[in-house]
Formats: C-alpha cells, structure tokens, sequence
C-alpha cells in the first residue's frame, strides 16, 4: 500500500485530486485537509469510498494517540502558557488551523497547497498535450486526405487517426477533472513512443523519433510530478517535443 496511488476529493466535491502516496496523504490528514468522511478512488472495485471504510488507511492516516498529561510545574515554566490556556478556541481558529493561517500551521498547509497546484498545471499541460497530438496525426497525409475526402471508413481503419481518437477521449476526460484515467495516459505515452517511433525509424526517420520521445516522456512525468521544479522540466521538455513532432508533421 505504500506504493499505492491514491486519488481523493470531498463528498460535496466533483473535482479529484491525486495522485498521492500515502505519505502524502499522512501529511494532508496531519494538516487538516483529509478526514476520515474523504473519499478516495478504490482501483480494486472501480468506486469512491470513505477512508474510514477502510480500517488500512484509516489506520495509517489516523492512529490512535496517547493522551498527553503535562505536570502543572512543567506548564510553569513557559511564561504565558497559562494565558493561552485561559482562551477559549472557536470554530474560526480551528477553520484558520486547518488551512494553514495561523502561525503554528502556516509551514503545513503551503507545501500541501503547492503540491495542490503544481498537481493541477500538470493536469492541464497533460491536456494541451494530448490534443496537440490529436491535432498532429489527423492534419497530416494520409489521415487529413481522409478527412477531406470525408472518407471515414478509411480515417477510422487508419492507425494515426485511431491514436488522434485515443488522445481526444483522455483529453476530454482530464477536462472532466477525471484524473484517474492518469494511468491510461501514461501507458498511451509508452505505446505512441513505441508504434510511432518504429513507424518512423522503419523509414530511416530520427528526427520525429527525437520529437517523439521527449512529447512522451513530458507527458509521461507531468502525470506524477507534483513539484513546481521538476515538473516546469517536465512540460518544458513535453512541449519541446510536441512542437518538433508536429511541425515535423505539418510541414
């Protein structure tokens, strides 16, 4: 389970976030931002769930804690302690801890808020991604002669028109917020490397295959990179590649 991906969202929400290890989760739980009411993506029965449904998780998210007792002379020797101690806490300190604003929790919730983000653009770099090479295989002989013609038997029996088909469907899905189609868009990486790169290297073409390899392996990591640094790489070197595919295509 510690290799496990894990993809997550509120009861009231329609957007996933993810993916998470569970390490990550453990520090989002820590923070505030996972409850035992969170739903997770259950790969085994294809279904969203509680984390509190499953006792594994719920266990290594939320362990059960010793209560703490502090001698009186060990509170003592803090000077104020007793002033705050003399403080109610409300609702609104509780809501200001779980998300980060107050000077205890501050350091938390912004690396978790970051990973959120950073999550987010590669979501969308995936996006703009796929539909370049939508656009890339369908406005290229033979398959745009096709379309011309308005031949669709022929498009549709053509490989790059199927892989374009492919690449439209999981774009369409990201924008459906639905992440967890993350690993069918890793393993489309993989195969349009490995069918089109044998494609062009069968004609003595390496210049594609160069273009091909690095809009693969972009797409590839924008997939699992949560960090602003490697994944700027990631679309840098993504987009890279799919710029050179598809002029290569075009031209």
């Amino acid at each position: 389970m510690a290799t496990q991906e894990f993809y997550i969202r509120a009861a009231t929400e329609t957007d996933a976030r993810g993916p998470f290890t569970l390490e990550q989760l453990i520090t989002l739980a820590e923070a505030g931002q996972v409850t035992p009411e969170t739903l997770y993506y259950e790969a085994t029965t294809e279904q969203w769930a509680t984390i509190e449904s499953n006792p594994e998780v719920k266990a290594s998210l939320f362990p059960d804690k010793k209560r703490l007792k502090v001698k009186a002379r060990e509170v003592a020797k803090h000077p104020g302690a007793a002033d705050k101690a003399s403080n109610p806490i409300t609702v609104d300190d509780m809501l200001a801890a779980a998300e980060g604003k107050t000077s205890d929790t501050s350091d938390k919730a912004d690396p978790i808020v970051m990973q959120l983000r950073a999550a987010r653009i590669g979501m969308w770099a995936v996006i703009l991604l796929l539909l370049s090479s939508c656009a890339s295989l369908v406005l290229a002989p033979p398959a745009i002669d096709f379309l011309i013609e308005k031949n669709f038997p022929k498009l549709f029996t053509h490989p790059f028109a199927l892989l374009a088909a492919i690449d439209l469907v999981l774009a369409l899905l990201l924008v459906l917020q639905m992440v967890s189609v993350y690993p069918l868009v890793r393993f489309r990486s993989i195969l349009g490397l490995g069918f089109l790169g044998f494609v062009f290297w069968s004609q003595g073409e390496t210049v594609p295959i160069i273009a091909l390899g690095m809009a693969s392996v972009g797409m590839y990591f924008c997939t699992i990179f949560i960090s602003y640094l490697p994944l700027a790489v990631a679309v840098a070197v993504g987009f890279s590649g799919a710029a050179g595919f598809a002029y290569y295509m075009l031209a």
